[in-house]
């Protein structure tokens, strides 16, 4: 078969290609100017900013966002707490979640479409917000660190997410390990779950984004334990006070030609808070991908 080349390749492949060339560039440069703006913005002088112009380059350097963002009150307990959040509700909510759609996705369990609907149902009703306040704090979970972690370690969106995921897997392979004398958990830790990494590296990646950047659930339990304060919550306090001067703060008795503003402070804000989350995404993304069990089973 003749190799297809740019010069043999007719008009219609030739304007394809570069009609994607520019499509795709100009998506790159879409999703990627906002936030080299934002960072543009972090590193400029609060004053300078308000006039505009700023795109990719500070016109005037300065750290004094970052100065501000850093000397806020609790700051380092709010990261403290918003780290371990973060990583031990991804890891409870990755085990209980998978422990559970493993066992929805077995075709011998037998309520399984009923626990699928009745899941599916608490994803649009909930109790509302002082229900679930009155339900917490009769369960003590309230002014303690387990309010950010015990009611989030199972989801219905994820659990249904892991059991789409688990019931596409060959029968064979579990029936496999049946006829080998093979439990349940032997079969869900030593097949299932290493078939699974795709579909657990987005889960965690959605439970892991979701704990870093909450901050309703401390101001509606926490509020008065500075003590479990999270890093989203003090960042959302300072942007509050600062917007709430009329246009600029002075903290520190810094002088007026480094007084940072509400736009500067968010940027900084921004930048903080996204910048694990962005070096913790390419770790992952090398699990999105399908077919890790295509010719796992001969039929």
């Amino acid at each position: 078969m003749k190799k297809l080349s740019w010069t043999n390749s007719s008009i219609w492949d030739r304007i394809f290609v570069v009609c994607n060339t520019i499509f795709l560039v100009a998506f790159v440069v879409i999703t990627v100017y906002p936030v080299l703006n934002t960072v543009a913005l972090s590193f400029n002088d609060g004053i300078d900013a308000v006039r505009g112009g700023i795109h990719l380059i500070p016109r005037i350097f300065t750290l004094q966002n970052y100065r501000t963002v850093f000397n806020q009150k609790n700051i380092i307990t709010g990261a403290y707490i918003t780290v371990a959040r973060t990583v031990i509700g991804t890891i409870l909510a990755l085990v209980t979640n998978s422990l559970l759609a493993y066992v929805v996705s077995r075709k011998r369990f037998l309520f399984r479409s009923q626990l699928s609907l009745f899941w599916v149902v608490t994803m649009y009703v909930n109790g509302g917000m002082i229900p679930t306040l009155i339900l917490y704090k009769s369960l003590h979970l309230t002014n303690s660190f387990w309010v950010y972690v015990i009611p989030g370690m199972i989801g219905a969106f994820n659990m249904l997410v892991m059991r789409t995921y688990m019931e596409g897997l060959p029968d064979g392979l579990e029936e496999s390990a049946q006829i080998d004398g093979a439990g349940d958990f032997t079969i869900f830790a030593r097949i299932i779950s290493p078939l699974c990494k795709p579909v657990y590296a987005t889960v965690a990646l959605f439970v892991a984004v979701g704990q870093w950047n909450s901050w309703f659930d401390a101001m509606l339990y926490n509020r008065m334990s500075s003590e479990y304060t999270t890093l989203q919550y003090e960042l959302m306090k300072l942007l509050s006070s600062v917007m709430q001067t009329g246009g600029s703060a002075n903290p520190g008795g810094t002088s007026a030609a480094t007084a940072v503003t509400p736009v500067t402070v968010r940027a900084a804000a921004t930048v903080a808070t996204m910048l694990p989350i962005i070096c913790l995404y390419p770790f992952l993304q090398r699990y999105f991908v399908t077919g890790m069990t295509i010719g796992s089973v001969k039929e």
